[in-house]
């Protein structure tokens, strides 16, 4: 693992990681927005900036590689000293250095160092998973005005005919709803009967059905032995990653996948954006977080740790 990925970790959590000897990597948070030129909304984001002012090591960055690589803190300086070194010795040969997960510098004529860090990195954690979403216009259709242009070419002409009287088709008509009426009213009777026979069958079937089951015994001559299930609860703070997904049987069928793989992931919940994470393991301490999170990078290079403070 390079110094560039230690401070990449440490930029999900700090706003400020210093590289001692070169500058420090600063990191500022933008609110989701919606771009008016391009019609994208794009979500909560931190950005990250340099700033070449800032050499003085804090200790953080070094600590970090200390815990995490178990090695002394001196040997963790040395390390960092080295990767400095290596630095500066590109931009004299280049002009040029780039920084996985950061960014990249270059040398301007003037001698100047400039940062041009990678967009697509977004170092707030509880944004992870959300990506950028166009925005279509809605186009209505309108109809009224085809309407009125239909209506003033289309002329409407009435022929004020006198029908023919037919006496004999108001007889018949009175007659048919006669017949209608003793119809209607002869099925209500029936229907009203069937429903008094059906009502009383069913009072008399759950009466015998009482009584059956008052004098019925249960004995159960072979209880089933008891079974005692030993389950291991993963305990920790300290999560690795895999994924956060907007639809919870995403997760779940993710956890399937992993655990086929053989990890012991879970699903932990939903965070406050809504999204529904998933987990290779959970750790009591960071040495062992790492561990998994190197493993889970090999095949996953969008893994991360998530700590939970209490």
């Amino acid at each position: 693992m390079t110094i560039a990925t230690f401070i990449s970790d440490l930029l999900y959590r700090y706003e400020c990681v210093i590289l001692p000897g070169f500058g420090a990597f600063l990191t500022q948070t933008e609110s989701a927005h919606f771009d008016e030129d391009s019609k994208t909304f794009f979500p909560p984001k931190k950005q990250v900036s340099f700033n070449a002012q800032l050499k003085k090591s804090d200790g953080l960055l070094v600590n970090y590689i200390s815990e995490v690589q178990e090695i002394s803190y001196p040997a963790a300086v040395y390390k960092v000293e080295e990767f400095v070194q290596q630095i500066n010795e590109q931009l004299e040969k280049e002009n040029k250095v780039t920084l996985d997960a950061l960014g990249n510098f270059s040398v301007s004529s003037e001698g100047n160092l400039t940062f041009e860090p990678f967009k697509a990195t977004n170092f707030l954690s509880e944004a992870f998973g959300l990506s950028t979403i166009p925005a279509y216009a809605v186009k209505r259709e309108v109809y009224k005005k085809q309407v009125q242009e239909l209506e003033e070419k289309v002329p409407f002409l009435f022929t004020p005919e006198r029908r023919k009287s037919r006496p004999y088709l108001k007889y018949a008509a009175i007659g048919l709803i006669a017949l209608g009426l003793a119809g209607f009213t002869g099925l209500n009777i029936y229907s009203n009967q069937v429903s008094q026979h059906n009502v009383a069958e069913q009072q008399a079937a759950e009466s015998q059905l009482q009584q059956q089951i008052q004098q019925a015994t249960f004995v159960i001559d072979n209880p089933l032995p008891e079974i005692t299930f030993k389950v291991t609860k993963q305990l920790g703070d300290y999560h690795i990653v895999a994924g956060a997904f907007r639809v919870e049987e995403n997760a779940h069928q993710k956890v399937t996948e992993l655990r086929t793989e053989g990890f012991k992931a879970r699903y932990i919940g939903e965070n406050k954006f809504g999204l529904h994470q998933v987990v290779y393991g959970s750790f009591q301490t960071r040495p062992e977080a790492m561990v998994m999170l190197r493993k889970a990078k090999k095949s996953n290079e969008g893994a991360w740790m998530l700590i939970q403070e209490f």
